[in-house]
């Protein structure tokens, strides 16, 4: 890493500001106790099909690290969110509020369904527009989903007046927000159900997998029986349950976690908040280094919100910097050295992907009545085209990689007018 000192763009020719190549963030950390404890479950079990083992130990570790009374895992946080609607008795019919800018498995599930996103606009501060919420309800609405994008909480008093108000379920996507709180409340406690993802990069990680936690012991067996078949339902959904006629079957779907994502998730989970403390540190020591670099706006936390720190998302002002395009911008600073800076790509407004504006040509089963409300989502848009989001390390030895970030991004911003 050279000094910061560099008058010259490396883009134009100059030195780079991070001189190391390669990949400069990788997740989830794994060390001995990773490795034993999937090594120990290859050679106990590689198949569980009810309630016991690691998939037990991880479900009962996960409802009390959240203090919830049910946790359900499966094969992936798209597949939670699947069962999460399904369970939640949305379908045919049935409109759900949606986050205009959030990842498009938010939603798709809704489209499986049969039922309708309604895709909710964001204001200034990416959250929802709560105001334009409220002209979307109609008779039909059933729920509002909740996302909590890069690990940074929505206002979940604000979402839980609404849904109260409103008289719909709240149900939260905290994908992104392991550990992420609002006035000492985790995410995912919120609403009736809450939803997350296991995947790779997310602070809680199985590799692959997901779970759905809930206090509501019918919306659990719900659950169950979406995709959850056989033994497990036949073991916990009581004979006297007008469903459990079903339990054989379920719906048909198997939609579980695998044992070795299991016990990989299990390994982590002890670790978290000792992960999420470092991201904490580092997304502290990012925001004052980029404070005040112009044309980039550092995020402002609600003083009762704890982020995960998942991403740490910057706006790119470009009026700052002579109307320098954001596409300029982030090819300098790939130049620098700081190549995980990056545009976000998938995560996007939902209006943008073909699948919400012409759902029949790749689902033809989808309901004409039904297609998706996209709505006025210009805020989401604006949003969307100025966002930069930056890795978040966690541990103590990364920050010289995190201040070369912050003076790789320093520097172009200081030097913009050379690539105009």
């Amino acid at each position: 890493m050279t000094n910061s000192s560099a008058t010259s763009l490396a883009l134009l020719g100059g030195k780079p500001e991070i001189a190391t190549p390669g990949s400069h963030f990788s997740w989830p950390p794994i060390d001995s106790r990773d490795i034993e404890a999937v090594t120990g479950q290859l050679m106990e079990a590689v198949s569980i099909p009810d309630r016991s083992g690691i998939v037990a130990d991880l479900e009962d570790a996960l409802a009390a690290w959240l203090g919830v009374r049910h946790v359900v895992t499966t094969s992936t946080g798209t597949a939670a969110l699947h069962s999460m609607y399904a369970a939640a008795g949305i379908g045919p019919g049935d409109e759900v509020l949606v986050p205009a800018l959030t990842f498009h498995a938010t939603a798709t599930p809704l489209l499986h369904l049969g039922a309708r996103p309604v895709l909710v606009d964001a204001g200034t501060d990416g959250q929802p527009d709560l105001d334009a919420a409220v002209r979307l309800l109609s008779p039909r609405t059933k729920a509002l989903v909740a996302v909590h994008l890069w690990g940074l909480p929505e206002n979940a008093d604000a979402l839980a007046a609404f849904a109260d108000e409103h008289s719909v379920m709240l149900l939260e996507d905290g994908s992104h927000a392991h550990g992420a709180s609002f006035n000492g409340r985790l995410v995912g406690t919120y609403g009736q159900a809450a939803a997350f993802s296991l995947n790779g990069p997310k602070t809680l990680s199985a590799g692959e997998g997901g779970f759905v936690a809930t206090d509501d012991t019918d919306q659990y067996y719900r659950l169950l029986l979406h995709g959850q078949y056989n033994k497990r339902c036949r073991t916990e959904i009581p004979t006297r349950h007008p469903l459990a006629k079903y339990a054989t079957t379920g719906q048909g779907l198997k939609l579980r976690i695998h044992p070795l994502a299991a016990a990989l998730a299990r390994a982590q989970l002890p670790r978290l908040e000792g992960c999420l403390s470092g991201r904490a540190a580092c997304a502290e020591r990012l925001c004052a280094a980029l404070e005040d670099v112009p044309g980039l706006r550092v995020p402002r936390l609600d003083p009762a919100a704890r982020a995960s720190w998942y991403a740490l998302p910057l706006r790119y002002e470009s009026a700052a910097l002579g109307g320098l395009p954001l596409a300029r911008f982030l090819a300098a600073v790939h130049a620098e050295g700081a190549t995980e800076v990056d545009h976000p790509g998938s995560t996007r407004p939902l209006g943008d992907h073909p699948l919400f504006r012409t759902p029949r040509e790749l689902i033809p089963h989808y309901p004409v009545a039904q297609d998706p409300t996209l709505g006025d989502c210009s805020g989401a848009a604006r949003v969307h085209a100025s966002t930069v989001k930056l890795p978040v390390w966690h541990r103590p030895e990364d920050s010289a990689l995190a201040d070369a970030y912050a003076a790789a991004l320093a520097k172009v911003a200081r030097h913009h007018k050379e690539l105009l």
